[in-house]
């Protein structure tokens, strides 16, 4: 089973290290239990404490986590962020689905030319894809 969930790589994240905050060009790749892991167009020290926010699902997520590996990608860096608390692993599971529901409506609105609610489009995911996902 995979530890992490794969997410459509058009979600903004937000990070902040300290008085440092990040532009919104960085954006999630995977998440799952425990913690995520985003692109960055910066290397992130490992082992620095950083807060992450996902502004686009509502409420908005944030958690505060240490920063568990930092890969280059070629001219971008993978990092890996493990969270602090049960709390934060709870608000995981509730984001995972929240990006794939706001993945959705930008690819109905791509592919068919629907505008979804957040509500309409919750409904119809929920129809087609909550039976098959992870957890």
């Amino acid at each position: 089973m995979r530890q992490y969930l794969r997410h459509p790589s058009d979600i903004p994240i937000v990070y902040r290290l300290g008085d440092l905050v990040a532009d919104r060009n960085d954006y999630l790749r995977n998440i799952g239990h425990g913690g995520l892991c985003f692109r960055s167009n910066s290397a992130v020290p490992i082992g620095a404490n950083i807060h992450i926010e996902i502004p686009i699902v509502q409420p908005e997520f944030k958690a505060d986590g240490i920063v568990a590996w930092c890969r280059t990608q070629g001219n971008e860096h993978e990092v890996g962020v493990r969270f602090n608390g049960v709390e934060a692993e709870y608000s995981v599971r509730m984001v995972e689905q929240l990006c794939q529901i706001e993945h959705y409506i930008r690819h109905i609105r791509e592919t068919e030319g629907r505008e979804l609610t957040s509500e309409e489009a919750a409904v119809e995911w929920i129809e087609k894809y909550a039976a098959g996902f992870p957890g």
